[in-house]
């Protein structure tokens, strides 16, 4: 069957080939030497070409704008939107081929360095969430370099591809005949990217997605969406834990705390998997685990300083689907 983090690297590693993809295939792209999109291979125009050359009416013009335009942009942003409502950040932990590459450099400082970030002030505990030794060699710094100046070297040139001729840009660098334009484009954009990939990665994530940004202020307002939950009577179990949830989060996050201080959560569960793999031998099963509706008030509710007035059960594996009634009290 398999465990949900190899579910979770499937769909990262199917999304991200389909991001470089995209393009070559002409699935989707913006293509600036014609005008217009191009979508599954077909030209994506607005319409209004008969409208300007005079052979279509206002009302004509107007439906193609809202066919070709409005409903496919803010439908499909309607549902990005709802998705993110009930179930979080699930693009980013799941999908995003931004987040992918944080996750991949992560994995390449904490065996370089022993800590995820080089902002990072203490290395991470000596011991994984397994019981095995973390090891860290400095001499894994070339690797690591060279794996963050690939990944924005590809990034550059894929979001090229996304503007121009895919044949064309890839042409020209096999055949280093690469114009001024497409040359200078590829240069600013891979030293940004290896900036971001060095030394922001989850920062970026954190404070300067808009994608992101805009699916967590839609989580924020469902107080009953998905999100991580704590198994709160249980808490004396984290006394034998080096804090392993913590350090596997690769947003640097808390997943013991209320929802607001999880704002940025990615839903990649990462922290969860931790907690079962450190609580395998524990009868009662994982501390974390994700809950909504009601449960998830549990998580929310204290955003607002109003605490349960009966600690609700919702790590049961036997509580039915719609979760206890939870009751609170100010």
């Amino acid at each position: 069957m398999g465990t949900l983090q190899d579910h979770r690297r499937l769909t990262r590693l199917g999304f991200f080939a389909l991001f470089v993809l995209a393009p070559a295939l002409d699935l989707f792209r913006i293509d600036l030497t014609q005008g217009h999109a191009i979508l599954f291979g077909q030209d994506w125009t607005l319409g209004l070409g008969p409208f300007v050359a005079g052979e279509a009416s206002a009302l004509e013009a107007g439906w193609n704008l809202f066919w070709r335009f409005f409903l496919p942009v803010f439908g499909g942003a309607a549902l990005f939107l709802l998705v993110a409502w009930r179930w979080g950040r699930l693009y980013c932990g799941w999908l995003c081929p931004h987040f992918s590459v944080v996750e991949t450099v992560n994995g390449l400082m904490e065996r370089t360095i022993g800590r995820p970030s080089l902002w990072e002030r203490k290395p991470l505990p000596a011991r994984k969430a397994d019981g095995s030794l973390r090891r860290s060699d400095r001499r894994l710094w070339p690797l690591t370099l060279l794996v963050a100046v690939g990944f924005a070297l590809l990034w550059a040139v894929v979001l090229l591809t996304y503007l121009l001729p895919p044949a064309t840009v890839y042409g020209n660098l096999v055949t280093a005949d690469l114009t001024r334009n497409q040359a200078l484009f590829i240069g600013v954009a891979t030293t940004l990217f290896l900036i971001d990939f060095l030394a922001a990665r989850h920062f970026f994530c954190r404070y300067g997605c808009a994608v992101g940004l805009f699916q967590s202020l839609v989580w924020m307002a469902n107080r009953r969406a998905m999100v991580v939950g704590f198994d709160r009577a249980r808490a004396s179990a984290c006394a034998s834990c080096n804090a392993a949830c913590d350090n596997a989060c690769p947003m640097r996050l808390n997943p013991r705390t209320i929802k607001r201080h999880m704002f940025a959560c990615t839903q990649c569960a990462q922290c969860i998997t931790a907690c079962e793999t450190v609580q395998a031998d524990n009868p009662a099963g994982s501390l974390l685990r994700w809950v909504d509706g009601d449960c998830a008030l549990d998580v929310s509710a204290h955003d607002f300083g109003r605490r349960p007035a009966v600690p609700p059960d919702c790590f049961r594996s036997d509580r039915t689907a719609a979760g206890p009634r939870i009751v609170y009290e100010d």
